[in-house]
């Protein structure tokens, strides 16, 4: 039966503190007032060869209070959950907005949001907290025997859990209530023998609970018995003749080349030249919104928050604006930008898109990244169709290192593996890959992607944003996906040159 809201959460006395905060902001004349009260629980465990090496289980709770207050943001955060110190939190974040406003080269307006009043909680099963340790490690045991084969020197395990609560209340009347659970079990091998490889899953983080550790969602025990084999092969695979090469991409690959090259290049703040910490600005301008050719006309990407078990998806964002879908890219082109309220309000794009989130309560919220994906093909093209159509490719798998510069622009990436393509066939696998382009003449190369049959969901738990940093889940869906002419890299060779 699906869970609900943690009744230790919504025992606090919520409405009490965002009525004495809010109250009080409104005396002191701010325009905009909201509050956030979060619960974060987070824990993690990990085994290297079947050992526990670590375990932790820590719980973050407080409140933020965020004002306008004679046009000037104020914010202010605290862990006293009391009458009292909520109303003196809206004393300071007033007295910051105060302070602020000499600094402030336009009055901040934010976008209209209807009001909202509810609860939302991600689908889930098992609350991963509620399981045992002694049941959590011997999952993770079993996981690293099925690991454990010929060539496997070392074997390390991985869960991460998160269980998040918000509560939000905002002059204008909402209230809302939400949970989110994501969990990430996650298994490497390693191979020492003959210089360093190693291997490991390709499953994502995903907003669900235990039963995905179990297996629910992707089938992580065929794929952790298979990660000897995909070891052994990649140590005796050959090195990669560099060039230029035609690529089918699976999405355990392509989100992160979406991630960096998409995603983050679409946040309107870096367009705007407003953000540059962790990913730079980029060459997305706002001057080209609606003619940039970001891709070919197969290239359809959306934003959204509403997919289910998506790890950006929630019921309204930290501005109380309500979770929707909207279009990045379409038919190639670049027509729409991420946006919170005061970016939509200043560029004059309508609503806000739901694009602002904080990582606790005691960060403001930023404009961030919601599921960011690409759209697959409307018939069912599968893998082995993308690949009959490779004389001379490489069959790409599973992320892992990556670049790219401070535009979005210029990038490579490599993998998990890495397959020849020969006359339309899969052949072994091959080594030392990297695949480097501009983003535009990547996208733009795109010649056909799969229907849905290989559409999968990925994404991260810590997508870095701001100073002070703050860190976000986001997922990434994709289908696989054809590239015509794409170059790649020796990273062997380059390693040797630099």
């Amino acid at each position: 039966m699906p869970a609900g809201l943690d009744p230790r959460f919504t025992a606090l006395p919520l409405d009490a503190l965002a009525d004495a905060a809010l109250s009080r902001a409104r005396a002191l004349g701010a325009t905009h007032a909201d509050v956030r009260v979060v619960r974060i629980r987070s824990g993690q465990q990990m085994l290297r060869d079947q050992a526990l090496e670590s375990s932790t289980d820590a719980t973050d709770l407080g409140i933020g209070v965020r004002v306008i207050h004679d046009g000037s943001w104020g914010f202010a955060a605290g862990i006293t959950l009391t009458v009292d110190g909520a109303a003196a939190l809206a004393d300071q974040a007033v007295a910051a907005a105060r302070i602020s406003r000499p600094l402030t080269s336009r009055p901040v307006e934010l976008a209209a949001e209807p009001v909202h009043v509810g609860e939302w909680v991600s689908p889930f099963s098992i609350d991963p907290f509620e399981v045992n340790d002694a049941e959590r490690i011997a999952r993770l045991v079993e996981l690293s025997r099925l690991a454990t084969g010929p060539g496997v020197d070392h074997v390390t395990a991985n869960l991460d859990m998160t269980d998040e609560h918000k509560f939000y209340a905002d002059l204008a009347g909402s209230r809302t209530v939400q949970r989110r659970v994501r969990v990430f079990p996650q298994l490497e091998v390693m191979a020492t023998s003959e210089g360093y490889h190693s291997m490991r899953t390709t499953n994502p983080p995903a907003g669900r609970g235990w039963e995905y550790a179990l297996g629910e969602g992707w089938d992580l025990d065929t794929e952790v018995a298979q990660l000897p084999e995909w070891l052994a092969e990649q140590v005796a695979a050959p090195s990669v003749e560099p060039g230029r090469y035609d690529l089918v991409i699976e999405p355990t690959n392509l989100w992160l080349t979406i991630h960096e090259s998409v995603a983050h290049a679409t946040e309107l703040d870096r367009a705007l030249g407003y953000e540059a910490a962790y990913a730079g600005t980029s060459f997305a301008k706002l001057e080209t919104l609606g003619s940039l050719q970001y891709g070919s006309p197969a290239m359809t990407v959306r934003g959204d928050r509403v997919t289910e078990h998506g790890l950006a998806s929630c019921g309204w964002d930290d501005e109380g604006v309500e979770a929707q879908t909207f279009d990045i890219v379409r038919d190639g082109i670049h027509v729409g930008y991420q946006l919170n309220r005061q970016m939509a309000y200043e560029q004059g794009l309508g609503r806000s898109n739901g694009c602002a989130f904080a990582d606790s309560s005691g960060h403001i919220p930023l404009q961030r990244m919601p599921n960011v994906s690409l759209q697959p093909a409307e018939t069912d093209i599968t893998v082995s169709d993308l690949v009959g159509q490779v004389e001379r490719g490489l069959y790409v798998t599973g992320d892992k290192s990556w670049s790219i510069d401070m535009q979005r622009y210029n990038f490579q990436f490599t993998g998990q593996r890495f397959y020849a393509i020969e006359n339309g066939r899969i052949a072994g696998q091959v080594a030392d890959v990297a695949y480097q382009a501009t983003t535009t003449e990547f996208w733009g190369s795109m010649e056909a992607v799969g229907g849905q049959s290989t559409y999968k969901l990925m994404g991260a738990l810590d997508c870095g944003k701001g100073q002070p940093g703050q860190s976000a889940p986001v997922s990434h869906g994709a289908p696989a996906a054809l590239f015509r002419s794409v170059n790649v890299l020796n990273t062997e060779a380059e390693g040797a040159h630099a």
